[in-house]
């Protein structure tokens, strides 16, 4: 395996993860669920990393705040936030960084493939994150859409509206070492190394 390529992979993931954490730090308090930046990272993960290398930096970040790092909304960490009101949220960024990887790898940077990933990451955040606000609070489930899914609707399509023109802009910087359809990550010279 070229050390070089796993040292860039490694640098990448963490600088999402990293990017993940500042997210949190930017947040409005409106209920049990706070608008946050985090998801537009976790697009862009997805976007530039592809599924396995998005899923990694989101697994990094999860377990830095499990392991007490301030990196979720409003600068908390603990297992308790895995467990409370929005740790459904915060288990659906896996899911959607694996998923838009994942269609992004196939998408080969077309833009409705990846506007098309986006929207079905937005989903399964929306999905983890509504049935665990649901069973936790135990609130009906069109209360918990009302405070866990429609105000947060308008954000998240400006959230994805500003993702993929990151995403477009940064890729360039790292294309010698993106994901292909394969999931494998090209060398400069496009050989592949996983």
């Amino acid at each position: 395996m070229n050390d070089d390529l796993s040292i860039r992979r490694l640098v990448f993931a963490a600088m999402m993860a990293a990017m993940i954490s500042v997210g949190a730090y930017l947040a409005i308090p409106i209920g049990p669920v706070p608008i946050v930046l985090q998801n537009l990272f976790v697009l862009v993960a997805g976007l530039l990393l592809g599924s396995r290398w998005a899923a990694i930096s989101v697994g990094v970040y999860l377990l830095a705040g499990a392991c007490g790092l301030p990196v979720f909304a409003g600068g908390t960490g603990g297992i308790g936030r895995l467990i409370g009101p929005t740790g459904g949220y915060l288990f659906g960024f896996l899911g959607a960084a694996y998923l838009v990887g994942l269609i992004a790898e196939h998408a080969r940077g077309r833009f409705f493939g990846e506007v098309l990933a986006m929207a079905i990451g937005s989903l399964v955040i929306y999905a983890f994150g509504v049935g665990w606000l649901k069973f936790v609070t135990g609130m009906t489930l069109s209360k918990t859409l009302a405070v866990g899914c429609y105000p947060f609707i308008p954000g998240d399509a400006i959230k994805m509206a500003v993702a993929l023109p990151i995403a477009r802009t940064v890729r360039p910087l790292i294309q010698g070492f993106s994901p292909n359809t394969s999931g494998r990550w090209l060398s400069k010279t496009g050989s592949t190394d996983n």
